[in-house]
């Protein structure tokens, strides 16, 4: 119950969640009103289940951009979780590979940031590359069949709610756990808002960045689990998109993308603000290389009006 009322606080340093929630909303009214198939229960079944590998993969950003990096690496780890999980494997070896091989590019990641000073999108931009290849070896086309608990536990539904709500929310409360209930959690505002005031105050800096790329590894396994269960397959190119798109949710958010501010509940406000825009284009027939273009657009015109002053410590 705690772990769920710090979910929906709005703590000290929690972003523009405020100005986040009230797009939603406003974007909300004017879908419902501008377009009739939006309410449309298959409509808001597909939006739901688009969003969801969409907020859980954000939530993963969400940890490293507080302290200050970004993980562009994120999409190709989906990638490569969804083609492990076609493998000719028991079920529970597939599980166990998938979570190895994400905490074995989490702690790459956060070892060449904190360790070794490679700046994050060069570090992560590294491992992308070599996840991609890894997932593109293992399973050249999509295809392949994942274990059937997988897709019953993301297709099906508990009485009128769908599975991939259970998942969104499992996802946003152990996100919510981790940031508002553990020691790490105030140790990732510290560090993303002044490293060198954090190291004078004995927070362990490094180690809390290694952490935090872990935890964004593990966040984009569970996502690239719920892909592979949603399409009942392995598709060695499907989370391309994530790693862009989750440090835009994530912005989008109020999550700042100097560090050190943002919120559990404006990441997921933000990637469902997100959500809309991909649902409400796809039900335009906007093309698909057009929606990048506005995507990309929206990326950079928050990059450009989120100031650094604005962290304040």
């Amino acid at each position: 119950m705690n772990t769920v009322t710090a979910f929906f606080r709005i703590p000290y340093r929690a972003g523009a969640i405020r100005l986040s929630i009230g797009t939603l909303v406003i974007m909300l009214i004017a879908s419902v009103i501008f377009l009739p198939g939006f309410l449309a229960p298959e409509n808001l079944s597909n939006l739901l289940a688009q969003s969801t590998v969409l907020v859980i993969s954000a939530l993963g950003q969400t940890f490293v951009i507080l302290t200050g990096g970004l993980d562009v690496s994120v999409g190709s780890i989906i990638s490569i979780t969804t083609t492990i999980m076609t493998l000719d494997l028991p079920e529970s070896v597939r599980v166990l590979l998938c979570i190895a091989v994400a905490m074995a590019f989490g702690i790459a990641n956060g070892y060449g940031v904190a360790r070794l000073n490679v700046h994050p999108i060069i570090m992560t931009l590294a491992t992308m590359g070599i996840a991609q290849g890894l997932a593109l070896i293992i399973l050249p086309i999509p295809g392949g069949r994942v274990p059937e608990w997988l897709s019953a536990s993301v297709a099906g539904s508990i009485g009128p709610i769908p599975n991939s709500l259970f998942w969104l929310i499992l996802a946003s409360c152990a996100a919510a756990w981790i940031l508002y209930r553990r020691p790490f959690g105030l140790y990732l505002f510290a560090s993303g808002g002044n490293d060198f005031n954090a190291r004078m105050n004995g927070v362990p800096v490094e180690r809390t960045v290694i952490k935090a790329y872990v935890l964004s590894a593990l966040f984009a396994c569970a996502a690239g689990m719920f892909l592979a269960g949603r399409l009942a397959s392995g598709d060695p190119k499907g989370g391309t998109t994530f790693g862009i798109e989750s440090v835009t949710a994530a912005a989008l958010g109020g999550v700042h993308l100097a560090g050190g501010i943002g919120s559990i509940l404006g990441t997921v406000v933000g990637a469902a603000i997100l959500g809309i825009v991909n649902n409400v284009m796809n039900l335009a027939n906007v093309s698909a290389y057009l929606q990048s273009v506005v995507k990309g657009l929206l990326l950079l015109l928050l990059v450009v009006s989120q100031r650094r002053k604005t962290i304040g410590l």
